[in-house]
């Protein structure tokens, strides 16, 4: 494009030009979401029509499972449309949607996964003070301000990216927009955004991985107390997968926003998004729920009570 023609559309990226590969990212893409929605809404369901489950850490997988199917729904579908079809356009309004709810999002997965190790952390390390700390009310204003967090620094984030002039390329190295991509468009001096960029990833997603590692190095601690061999699996087996989720889910956002701006576009970078953008979703739903005996138990008992009631019907 030359240098005069403004920006008023924006081209993402396909993982390859061959139909065949093409047809098999959409086919797994879609797979993925599917599975993930389902998951989640699995989840949603039998904790919200299970009495026994409303206590605060269900509250918070619940919180979780409708953050993700939001989250994955914003990137996904999309993807599977460029994949197949010749058009890969998205509007400058599309675009701006795509980045202000991916930012938002991520931001919010942060501080869901953070207050829900600090749950965690005080139901073991401090069961007499969990009843106190963990009140309903308390639960609900820490989810509305990790909402509002979230969606003030996605706010900030899209309104000083989308200030910038774009009038050079128009083709985003990426399957869906995010900041990164965009910057790289831009026919000014980017210099301050990535510096903001890089101290919101700093604060926000080191901050809450180190609360993170922090609350399940005293609950390691803790749990090795216990006299009990399997009561320290159990603990164990559950907390382990929290922090490897955590773990790709932080380190591969931090790598693509933290990346300067002036390195040259590759496939890993988009094989990395997947990372951040579609596996913690897809993986969240088995991690902290599909994994917990008493959800499985509450989903065996709605499965046995549709099958009973649908038995009915045809009787």
């Amino acid at each position: 494009m030359p240098n005069s023609t403004t920006v008023t559309e924006f081209l993402l990226t396909r993982f390859s030009d061959v139909w065949e590969l093409r047809v098999l990212h959409a086919m797994l893409f879609l797979l993925t979401y599917l599975a993930t929605l389902m998951g989640n809404l699995l989840i949603v369901t039998v904790i919200t029509i299970n009495w026994k489950l409303h206590t605060p850490m269900y509250f918070f997988i619940r919180n979780l499972s409708v953050l993700d199917m939001c989250y994955i729904s914003v990137t996904v579908p999309k993807a599977c449309v460029i994949f197949l079809l010749d058009n890969m356009a998205i509007s400058m309004a599309g675009c701006t949607a795509q980045i202000f709810f991916v930012v938002a999002f991520v931001a919010v997965e942060f501080l869901f996964l953070t207050i829900m190790a600090g749950d965690r952390y005080v139901a073991i390390c401090q069961p007499l003070h969990y009843p106190v700390v963990m009140k309903p009310q308390v639960c609900v204003q820490m989810t509305l301000a990790s909402i509002f967090s979230g969606l003030v620094h996605s706010g900030f984030h899209t309104g000083s990216t989308f200030r910038l002039p774009f009038c050079q390329s128009n083709v985003v190295h990426q399957f869906f927009c995010d900041m990164p991509s965009l910057l790289k468009l831009s026919c000014s001096d980017t210099l301050n955004n990535e510096i903001l960029i890089f101290i919101s990833s700093v604060v926000v997603a080191g901050g809450c991985f180190a609360f993170i590692i922090m609350s399940y190095f005293h609950i390691f601690s803790t749990v090795l107390k216990f006299p009990n061999r399997g009561e320290q699996g159990k603990a164990f087996s559950t907390c382990v997968p929290h922090i490897f989720v955590v773990t790709i889910f932080v380190s591969s956002a931090v790598t693509v926003y933290v990346k300067p701006t002036s390195s040259s576009p590759t496939y890993q970078d988009m094989l990395t998004s997947v990372f951040y953008s579609i596996v913690p979703p897809f993986l969240n739903p088995i991690i902290y729920s599909l994994r917990n005996k008493q959800i499985k138990e509450a989903v065996k008992r709605v499965m046995r009570r549709k099958l009973y009631s649908g038995k009915n019907i045809i009787v």
